[in-house]
């Protein structure tokens, strides 16, 4: 099945290249779906230069006591819908923060998400929109949808700082205690990460079952890279959808047949454009519609959808 490679989907590799010379801020953020890792001098933002660090320190407890003021104390029964929409996401996870410090699992695992999301942002707020201001001069066509992505990043993800030190570590500290804590989405993404709980190949392949019997659309989204290349050539994963570029697709797409929130507007796609630089040239795309339209030829169409209703299909009880 020809395939196109993740980096050739949306001609936006030449806005990374634009990122290199805005000085893109490296040097730990988690782990993005299309990592950007360009080592460059960090530029120094309007908000961090300057400014005293007890002045910045008192400004931001003001600003949480106040939307500690605005946002209601508790969680949705659905705690995983607040991510998605217009939502405030440093009050989000401070809210989250506190029902995960009472041992809830889903919470630990939704607030490493928003740490993972906002990761790129809170290294230099200050200077994130001068690199939107650098990227939208260029009149590239690559970076208008990018420069709206990280603009609508930095809307929801104000009020984190680059002492919140949102970067991998903390992130993968975040899904240990809620796999531990028995969350299957965020044990998933320990070991597509590389850091799985276990490392044994009974482990490995009963995660991947414990996923397709869970029908959790997180899970799959979360085991999904580990799915892809990096499952080659390991036996565990004899007779399932794994081992090359159309598996981690297909546990995606998947993912989104499940109810993953995957339209044009979601976590999923502004990911991707924002800290990955894979924007769709169309706005209106979901995640369906945007790989079936870049990444898979119209001969390879069937067998993705095929291999997508096998990962989606109920298991018979064991």
């Amino acid at each position: 099945m020809p395939f196109v490679p993740l980096k050739t989907w949306l001609l936006v590799v030449p806005a990374l290249a634009l990122l290199g010379a805005v000085g893109y801020r490296a040097g730990g953020p988690a782990r993005q779906e299309a990592p950007l890792a360009v080592d460059a001098e960090p530029v120094q933002g309007v908000l961090s230069t300057g400014a005293p660090q007890q002045a910045r320190q008192l400004a931001r407890q003001l600003l949480g006591s106040e939307r500690g003021n605005q946002v209601p104390s508790g969680l949705a029964l659905d705690i995983r819908a607040d991510i998605e929409g217009d939502t405030d996401l440093f009050a989000y996870a401070q809210r989250l923060q506190l029902q995960a410090a009472n041992g809830n699992a889903e919470a630990a695992w939704m607030a490493s998400r928003v740490y993972d999301y906002c990761a790129v942002y809170a290294m230099d707020p200050g200077g994130y929109p001068l690199d939107n201001a650098l990227l939208a001069g260029m009149g590239m066509s690559a970076s208008a949808p990018m420069v709206a992505a990280r603009e609508r990043v930095a809307r929801r993800c104000s009020g984190f700082v680059s002492s919140d030190h949102l970067g991998r570590e903390l992130i993968l500290t975040q899904r240990r205690q809620a796999a531990r804590a028995g969350n299957l989405a965020a044990e998933a993404s320990l070991f597509a990460e590389g850091q799985p709980l276990q490392d044994s190949p009974g482990y490995r392949r009963g995660l991947v079952e414990r996923v397709l019997d869970s029908r959790d659309p997180e899970a799959y989204m979360a085991l999904s890279t580990g799915m892809g290349t990096r499952a080659s050539g390991d036996r565990a994963f004899d007779g399932l959808v794994a081992g090359d570029q159309f598996s981690e697709l297909a546990w995606r797409l998947a993912a989104c047949e499940l109810g993953m929130a995957c339209g044009p507007d979601s976590v999923l796609m502004n990911n991707f454009c924002a800290n990955g630089g894979i924007c769709s040239l169309d706005g209106g795309q979901d995640f369906g519609t945007f790989v079936y339209d870049a990444a898979v030829s119209r001969q390879g169409a069937g067998k993705m959808k095929a291999l997508v209703e096998q990962l989606i299909k109920q298991r018979k009880r064991r």
